[in-house]
């Protein structure tokens, strides 16, 4: 019988952006773990082509530090709780990488050394390149900043070759496509026009610094079976964000 040859990958190591409510299922909140179980399976099938895989998880199923702020919580407390729930959806998705047989490492930027490593740049590089998941955790260890600018923040720090952010629609549309039956995909669109129609890819500063590094987002379907394997394969459908 004849082996089936591996499909030519564009990139070697990237940075994979999920929201906390891609982890709820159809549940209205929490994690749903036959969801986080089929997300695992996605990363598996990538990281079986050779491709170096760094997670970035948002907290926003547990706790929205934005919302805490607008109902009167002190915005600092409350952005430091979202950062304390990216933590747990990063456990949870470890504890499924791992029953794949994946060795993977949650990486916290705010210490917590019982339950996870902390942020060291070098050490992190290393586990990448011994072909280790690395599950970024904590944003960016600060307030004010969201998820959405610590994965661009880490995924340069690793010299990643691009941005993947998995969301509920296949790329970047001019208007909400659920919303709108003549929304338009866009195939490709620059930075600048993100900014300039506000077409909600990622927040401005997270645009901005993927922008001032030359570091393309490519945004798709997390919903669609095979979408994360089959787009770094070039097929699938999905937009691409970059100069």
């Amino acid at each position: 019988m004849t082996a089936v040859a591996e499909p030519t990958v564009k990139y070697k190591r990237v940075l994979l952006k999920i929201s906390g409510e891609a982890l709820m299922g159809d549940q209205g909140y929490g994690l749903h773990p036959p969801t986080v179980a089929r997300i695992a399976r996605e990363v598996k099938s990538v990281h079986e082509l050779g491709v170096e895989i760094c997670m970035v998880i948002g907290g926003g199923n547990i706790f929205r530090g934005l919302a805490g702020a607008a109902q009167g919580m002190e915005r600092t407390t409350a952005d430091y709780m979202g950062m304390l729930a990216t933590v747990m959806n990063a456990l949870g998705m470890q504890a499924q990488l791992e029953a794949l047989g994946l060795h993977t490492r949650v990486i916290s930027a705010i210490p917590m050394d019982q339950v996870c490593e902390p942020y060291i740049r070098r050490r992190a590089v290393r586990h990448l390149e011994k072909k280790r998941i690395c599950i970024f955790a904590a944003g960016t260890g600060n307030p004010y900043f969201t998820t959405d600018t610590a994965a661009t923040l880490r995924a340069n720090e690793m010299n990643c070759e691009a941005i993947f952010k998995g969301t509920k629609v296949d790329g970047v549309y001019d208007k909400d496509p659920k919303k709108f039956s003549d929304a338009k995909r866009y195939g490709e669109v620059s930075y600048d026009e993100c900014l300039q129609k506000n077409l909600g890819v990622m927040d401005a500063s997270a645009i901005a610094l993927a922008r001032d590094n030359n570091l393309p987002i490519i945004v798709f379907s997390l919903d669609e079976p095979g979408g994360f394997r089959g787009i770094l394969a070039g097929q699938g459908t999905y937009t691409t964000v970059h100069a």
